[in-house]
């Protein structure tokens, strides 16, 4: 997965949403364990948001590499309105 985007750069749509993919994955662990921690609850809804914000963005700009993401990363796609 981090292999086919090694070459990108690090502002690039996709691996923005690598980085925000990793970070609510170690997020969703976290509150397995620790149910209360609201801040961090908190914390991953944000996240959350910046990625769905970024995917309909990429969505919209290049379908092709939206698809290729979205099945590298095995993440749902966007609902559309």
């Amino acid at each position: 997965m981090s292999g086919i985007l090694q070459e990108e750069k690090k502002g690039s749509v996709e691996f923005q949403v690598l980085c925000f993919t990793n970070k609510i994955r170690r997020l969703s662990s976290h509150l397995e364990l620790h149910k209360k921690d609201y801040s961090s609850q908190r914390g991953l809804r944000k996240i959350l948001g910046k990625r769905q914000r970024l995917l309909a963005y990429f969505s919209k700009k290049n379908r092709i590499r939206y698809n290729e993401l979205i099945s590298q990363l095995n993440i749902r796609s966007i609902k559309k309105r």
